[in-house]
């Protein structure tokens, strides 16, 4: 029963690969049909595990109830998205969100439950190191503007060039990552070889200081909350 579960699972997981958009669209029939036998072999899977569970533990047990809500939302989202397919009015099956669910809330997921308990409680401890960051990345941000706002300088699209706060914080972001690097600080580079100064700041500071910072805050608050998790807690 747990690989039938897995497999179940995989499949309903993976009909957001030819559900409508899709790069390998099926038609409606075959995934909400497929949808279907999964969401009915979750709800035995439940029905079996209730079965053999005291009524009082089964009620109590929180994955359960998330189960049967996720089931619930699933059928009830199908139904009116199919009826409005029938009158040709574009809707969004926004239960898809829901189906991760079914991975983490089965008894048959308990490692997966327990590396998602931990990244939980890992979030509200690296709220600090992101909130520096994101102040670092606005004020260089701020400082972009007020150096390369003002020079009238063009992309080499012709386009305005750091002249828009908010696409400047996203530029820097994507900075962050090198994925622009070096094009984005080509036009200032052209205009003055001084300003390369700028962005190789920027570097140091938020690549290379700060993303080791976040990397070393969420590994050792994660490795620590792994091990002081009883081997019940995510039962």
């Amino acid at each position: 029963m747990r690989t039938a579960t897995y497999f179940f699972i995989f499949l309903n997981l993976s009909l957001a690969l030819f559900e409508e958009p899709a790069v390998y669209p099926l038609p409606f029939l075959a995934t909400s049909v497929l949808e279907v036998l999964c969401l009915l072999v979750f709800l035995g899977r439940l029905t079996h595990f209730a079965k053999v569970t005291l009524h009082n533990v089964f009620w109590k047990d929180t994955k359960n109830i998330c189960i049967m809500v996720a089931i619930l939302l699933s059928l009830t989202d199908l139904a009116i998205y199919g009826v409005l397919r029938l009158y040709n009015v574009r809707s969004i099956r926004w239960s898809r969100i829901v189906r991760p669910i079914f991975l983490i809330n089965f008894a048959e997921s308990r490692q997966i439950r327990r590396a998602f308990r931990s990244i939980r409680n890992t979030l509200p401890e690296i709220t600090y190191v992101f909130l520096l960051f994101m102040f670092s990345l606005l004020m260089f941000s701020l400082m972009a503007l007020k150096l390369f706002g003002e020079r009238n300088l063009q992309t080499a699209e012709g386009l305005p060039y750091f002249r828009n706060y908010l696409e400047i914080v996203f530029d820097l972001y994507v900075l962050v990552t090198t994925a622009n690097s070096p094009d984005v600080m080509m036009p200032a580079f052209d205009f003055s070889s001084w300003y390369a100064l700028f962005f190789i700041a920027f570097v140091i500071v938020n690549t290379y200081i700060f993303m080791s910072l976040f990397l070393a805050v969420v590994y050792n608050n994660y490795k620590k909350h792994l091990k002081v998790m009883p081997e019940g807690a995510c039962d």
